[in-house]
């Protein structure tokens, strides 16, 4: 995984994949000081940053690899977008998912014409019937994170980082199996300017961060949580984000669930920004001071809208905020 190939994903993705705005957010600039900016992976026509990666793997498929179809493993906002992608190039695709993925990321595959099969009690689980799909019948692959082309397509985000705010001292990016923060933090470290880079996972089950502190990749326990879309484990056999995290990314924080509630609500009343739970913990993490020294410009990626909005709803409201 090279800068020279994020810089292809960009000319692979272009076409199909829009840039998104950088927002300065004065409400949260004013709550902690620093100039803020938002990255707002919202905006994607599947309301999460994970078009980018999953297009990239797609289009870069032989006549072969298409005409045997895909399979993913997903928390909900990977197999929307490998859905939206396969459906494009007309190409099958199979999404597995476990029961803890919420109804509404279920539903939404499944309007975008893809195959989804239900499968345990975690992602390990619905990752055996991916597995023996691509064993048995042939399909192919489109890993959640663990992949050079997703890779490099969640590593767009951050050469649109640096042309958009050159000058950024700290990038604060949520963190599940590292495609999308590998990727960013990997481009951010090839640009040579000192910027910081931050990871934030939730309290619960926060598998990449686990990891890290092991030395090595290790399996945690899938939990209920509002940030469901950072759940699920990094792999065993992680090949590529495990070394990249551990690599280029500096600092490593994990926030809890009155947290993570606090972040929506914030981006809701501050930005009017609808953000799920794994999208607003870089605004948890600010609100609730475990970012140090968070002068300059800082940049949080918001990296998904898809949340069932009557829970969101209830979010908001100052209900409780249990997932």
């Amino acid at each position: 995984m090279t800068l020279r190939d994020v810089y292809a994903a960009r000319r692979s993705i272009a076409p199909w994949v829009r840039r998104t705005p950088l927002k300065l957010s004065p409400a949260l600039s004013k709550l902690t000081g620093a100039s803020v900016h938002l990255k707002l992976e919202t905006v994607h026509d599947t309301g999460a940053f994970k078009i980018r990666g999953a297009t990239n793997r797609i289009v870069n498929l032989s006549d072969e690899e298409r005409a045997r179809g895909v399979v993913t493993v997903s928390t909900g906002n990977h197999g929307r977008a490998v859905a939206f992608a396969a459906k494009r190039v007309g190409v099958r695709a199979v999404v597995c998912m476990s029961e803890l993925v919420p109804d509404n990321k279920v539903e939404a595959v499944r309007d975008l014409g893809a195959e989804v099969r239900i499968v345990g009690r975690s992602q390990d689980d619905a990752e055996v019937e991916a597995n023996r799909l691509i064993s048995e019948e042939g399909m192919i692959g489109v890993h959640p994170f663990d992949d050079p082309h997703v890779i490099a397509g969640q590593g767009t985000i951050g050469i649109e980082l640096l042309e958009d705010l050159p000058h950024m001292d700290t990038v604060i990016v949520p963190l599940s199996g590292g495609g999308l923060m590998g990727g960013i933090a990997m481009v951010l470290k090839s640009a040579g300017a000192g910027i910081r880079t931050i990871g934030v996972s939730m309290a619960r089950g926060p598998a990449m961060i686990e990891s890290i502190r092991a030395g090595k990749p290790v399996a945690v326990q899938e939990r209920a949580t509002l940030a469901d879309s950072l759940g699920g484990g990094i792999g065993l056999d992680n090949r590529y984000t495990f070394a990249l995290v551990k690599r280029f990314v500096d600092e490593l924080l994990v926030v809890d669930e009155g947290q993570i509630a606090d972040g929506m609500r914030q981006l809701y009343r501050g930005d009017n920004l609808v953000a799920e739970g794994g999208a607003a913990v870089g605004a948890a993490a600010l609100l609730a001071g475990l970012v140090s020294k968070p002068g300059g410009n800082v940049v949080c990626v918001v990296s998904g809208s898809n949340v069932d909005m009557e829970k969101f709803t209830r979010i908001v409201n100052g209900e409780p905020s249990e997932a």
